[in-house]
């Protein structure tokens, strides 16, 4: 599952060097900081809207939303799915609780 996400990734670097009049991702990265953070914010709102309702599929689709924009502000950063994936699985078998715990130290 994770092949999709390094295909996406390679996919959000290539279109920094793409013209922003002619890629939506390009115009993303192009803009200020602030601009993809706005759009997290507003992908994140409806994927929570999208939970309420009850609706699989919509929050299916707007998940993916969410994380095709963090996946563009971690290209940003210079940073890619695959440094999440490595987050996750060193967190992997902590209790939640005790991680959050560890990240206050």
């Amino acid at each position: 599952m994770s092949d999709i996400l390094e295909r996406l990734a390679r996919t959000i670097e290539a279109r920094k060097e793409a013209d922003a009049e002619k890629s939506y991702v390009a115009r993303l990265l192009a803009a200020d900081e602030d601009a993809v953070l706005k759009k997290i914010g507003e992908e994140a709102t409806e994927t929570v809207l999208a939970a309420k309702s009850g609706d699989r599929q919509h929050l299916v689709n707007e998940t993916a939303d969410l994380w095709f924009h963090c996946m563009i502000l971690l290209a940003r950063k210079g940073l890619g799915p695959g440094d999440v994936l490595a987050e996750l699985q060193r967190r992997e078998g902590i209790p939640g609780l005790d991680e959050k715990a560890a990240r206050k130290k």
